[in-house]
Protein backbone atom coordinates (compact mmCIF):
# COMPACT_ATOMS: atom_id res chain seq x y z
CA UNK A 1 0.00 0.00 0.00
CA UNK A 2 1.12 3.47 -0.63
CA UNK A 3 0.68 7.00 0.16
CA UNK A 4 -1.77 8.60 -1.89
CA UNK A 5 -2.28 11.48 0.94
CA UNK A 6 -1.11 13.06 4.37
CA UNK A 7 -2.88 14.49 7.17
CA UNK A 8 -0.86 17.30 8.79
CA UNK A 9 -1.67 17.94 12.49
CA UNK A 10 0.29 20.78 14.12
CA UNK A 11 -0.02 21.59 17.63
CA UNK A 12 1.81 24.21 19.70
CA UNK A 13 2.54 22.70 22.85
CA UNK A 14 5.31 23.91 25.28
CA UNK A 15 8.23 22.22 26.10
CA UNK A 16 7.27 20.88 29.23
CA UNK A 17 4.46 19.20 27.98
CA UNK A 18 6.09 17.61 25.22
CA UNK A 19 7.00 14.41 26.60
CA UNK A 20 3.15 13.84 27.48
CA UNK A 21 2.65 14.67 24.01
CA UNK A 22 5.46 12.29 22.34
CA UNK A 23 3.85 9.37 25.13
CA UNK A 24 0.31 9.72 23.47
CA UNK A 25 1.76 9.20 19.86
CA UNK A 26 3.81 6.41 21.14
CA UNK A 27 1.09 5.02 22.80
CA UNK A 28 -1.39 5.11 19.66
CA UNK A 29 1.49 4.63 16.53
CA UNK A 30 1.08 0.73 16.21
CA UNK A 31 -2.82 0.45 17.09
CA UNK A 32 -3.25 2.90 14.22
CA UNK A 33 -0.98 1.39 12.05
CA UNK A 34 -2.87 -1.45 12.54
CA UNK A 35 -6.46 -0.86 12.93
CA UNK A 36 -7.10 2.27 10.82
CA UNK A 37 -8.58 1.50 7.76
CA UNK A 38 -6.13 2.67 5.10
CA UNK A 39 -3.07 3.91 7.51
CA UNK A 40 0.14 3.39 5.89
CA UNK A 41 2.82 5.87 8.24
CA UNK A 42 2.72 7.46 10.82
CA UNK A 43 5.65 10.45 12.06
CA UNK A 44 6.15 12.95 14.77
CA UNK A 45 7.82 15.97 13.81
CA UNK A 46 9.97 18.33 16.26
CA UNK A 47 10.43 21.69 15.44
CA UNK A 48 11.01 24.64 18.04
CA UNK A 49 7.68 26.56 17.32
CA UNK A 50 5.31 23.59 17.47
CA UNK A 51 4.59 19.93 17.07
CA UNK A 52 3.58 18.04 13.81
CA UNK A 53 1.35 14.63 13.37
CA UNK A 54 2.28 13.41 9.84
CA UNK A 55 0.06 10.70 9.01
CA UNK A 56 0.41 8.71 5.51
CA UNK A 57 -2.89 7.14 4.16
CA UNK A 58 -4.40 5.51 1.58
CA UNK A 59 -6.46 7.88 0.23
CA UNK A 60 -8.40 10.99 1.13
CA UNK A 61 -11.14 9.85 2.21
CA UNK A 62 -9.33 7.47 4.49
CA UNK A 63 -7.28 10.34 6.28
CA UNK A 64 -10.84 11.95 6.50
CA UNK A 65 -12.25 8.83 8.02
CA UNK A 66 -9.45 9.12 11.02
CA UNK A 67 -10.30 12.14 12.13
CA UNK A 68 -14.66 11.10 12.80
CA UNK A 69 -12.75 7.45 14.09
CA UNK A 70 -13.37 6.31 17.65
CA UNK A 71 -9.73 6.28 18.17
CA UNK A 72 -9.12 9.96 17.28
CA UNK A 73 -11.92 11.51 19.29
CA UNK A 74 -12.22 9.15 22.11
CA UNK A 75 -8.03 8.09 22.96
CA UNK A 76 -5.40 10.64 20.61
CA UNK A 77 -8.15 14.46 21.07
CA UNK A 78 -8.82 13.46 24.83
CA UNK A 79 -5.04 12.79 25.75
CA UNK A 80 -3.86 15.82 23.70
CA UNK A 81 -6.53 18.26 24.02
CA UNK A 82 -4.99 19.48 27.54
CA UNK A 83 -1.15 19.58 25.96
CA UNK A 84 -2.20 22.31 23.94
CA UNK A 85 -1.25 26.10 23.96
CA UNK A 86 -3.22 26.97 20.90
CA UNK A 87 -6.09 24.98 19.08
CA UNK A 88 -4.51 22.53 16.61
CA UNK A 89 -4.13 22.87 12.64
CA UNK A 90 -5.36 20.21 10.62
CA UNK A 91 -4.85 19.70 7.13
CA UNK A 92 -5.39 17.09 4.47
CA UNK A 93 -3.31 16.66 1.19
CA UNK A 94 -3.41 14.43 -1.61
CA UNK A 95 -0.32 13.39 -3.02
CA UNK A 96 -0.20 14.19 -6.91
Amino acid sequence: MSVKAYLLITMVINNANRPAAAKVYTDYRQPFLSQIKGAVTKELLIRAEDVQVLHGFDSVENAKAYLDSEMFKNDVFVGLKPLWSADPDVKIYSVA
